[in-house]
């Protein structure tokens, strides 16, 4: 029973299931078998990803989530890269970067690659937003419950859960991590309201609010994305406060470049009670992001939000099969029992096996 202790050394000890019984047909025992294996492995990941987003902004810093990655890659055996900001600035990442500005907080980039498969066989390739507090910057937000910022690295949470459970279950495919990880702060150095940066694509971007930070951080991420000539990748992020009005805490928003990736989503999350709905990626909700002064800005009007953050996202997601998840209403819990959910670890995870050969 996952309970958490980190920070609070007062905490009961977790009860302990000593035992559990399972009364299963014989002719379904080899399957009940491998959904137990699978289960654990799953409880696994959504547990670190627990841990991982439930730890203050100033002990989950960006570092230690790299150097939590860099722990899951010593202990499976896959490669694990941590970038920092001289790397980042090489990489042309200017979005990113113009987000990374404000804090004193060194930003990581991290990627991880689990390789189970010929490495002629095309990754699946899960992107998670981490930012590890989220003031809004110079657009500053509300102070009532910016407590909760910390869990604006849900995202990033959740994709590294995912490749600890897949790294426990050993499929024969090949999977690619990459979190971007930073701070969100007001400074004298932050990016101000109406800059314009030049992101990895080349594509400028008009940031007419920094409290817009997660596609800021995204959008860099998925142009680096396309050398790895991936299946499919999927974005996992606590992206707007217009999807927990749309949807609440029951379903993550789901956007998908083409049908058969929304259904092989939607049948993961139902799988796992970890359940999307799909949401439009019509042309027309895209018209709000022109801007006078650069390619894209990065809002568009109050309607339709979470559509139009993931229309600016797909701008960068156009050299491959694209998958969205908008998880900030199911994220984290609010009130008497606020914490981390672990969601979508579960999904995500029934997802990349379903990838397996």
């Amino acid at each position: 029973v996952y309970l958490y202790r980190h920070t609070k050394p007062s905490a009961a000890p977790a009860p302990k299931l000593a035992k559990v019984v399972l009364l299963v047909d014989k002719a379904y025992l080899k399957p009940a078998k491998a959904g137990l294996v699978r289960g654990q492995a799953i409880a696994a990941g959504i547990e670190l990803a627990r841990e991982c987003a439930n730890r203050p902004a100033n002990y989950a810093t960006p570092t230690y989530l790299g150097e939590v990655v860099q722990g899951l890659g010593k202990a499976h055996g896959f490669k694990v890269d941590v970038l920092d900001r001289k790397a980042v600035e090489k990489l042309g990442m200017g979005s990113f970067l113009s987000v990374a500005q404000g804090s004193d907080e060194p930003l990581r980039f991290i990627v991880a690659r689990y390789e189970g498969a010929a490495k002629t066989v095309a990754p699946v390739v899960l992107v998670g937003k981490g930012i590890t507090f989220d003031t809004g910057g110079i657009s500053l937000k509300p102070g009532a419950e910016m407590d909760e910022m910390k869990f604006d690295m849900g995202g990033a949470a959740s994709v590294i859960g995912t490749l600890r459970a897949v790294a426990e279950l050993k499929p024969k495919l090949n999977l690619v991590m990459i979190v971007a990880a930073c701070e969100n702060m007001p400074s004298g150095r932050a990016v101000k309201p109406g800059d314009v940066v030049t992101s990895m694509s080349g594509q400028t971007i008009e940031i007419l609010n920094t409290d817009a930070e997660g596609r800021l951080i995204l959008c860099d991420a998925l142009t680096y994305a396309e050398r790895f000539k991936p299946a499919v990748v999927v974005d996992v992020a606590t992206l707007t406060g217009a999807c927990v009005i749309a949807l609440g805490g029951v379903r993550s928003g789901m956007y998908a470049s083409d049908d058969a990736l929304a259904a092989s989503l939607t049948a993961a999350g139902e799988a796992a009670l970890d359940p999307c709905w799909r949401m439009p990626l019509d042309d027309e909700y895209a018209e709000g992001l022109k801007s006078n002064f650069a390619d894209v800005a990065n809002i568009a009007g109050r309607a339709g939000g979470s559509i139009t953050a993931a229309k600016f996202l797909q701008r960068f997601a156009d050299k491959y099969r694209w998958g969205h998840l908008d998880i900030a209403g199911t994220a984290w819990k609010s009130g008497a029992a606020k914490g981390a959910t672990g969601r979508p670890v579960g999904l995500l995870t029934h997802f990349v096996l379903s990838h397996a050969k």
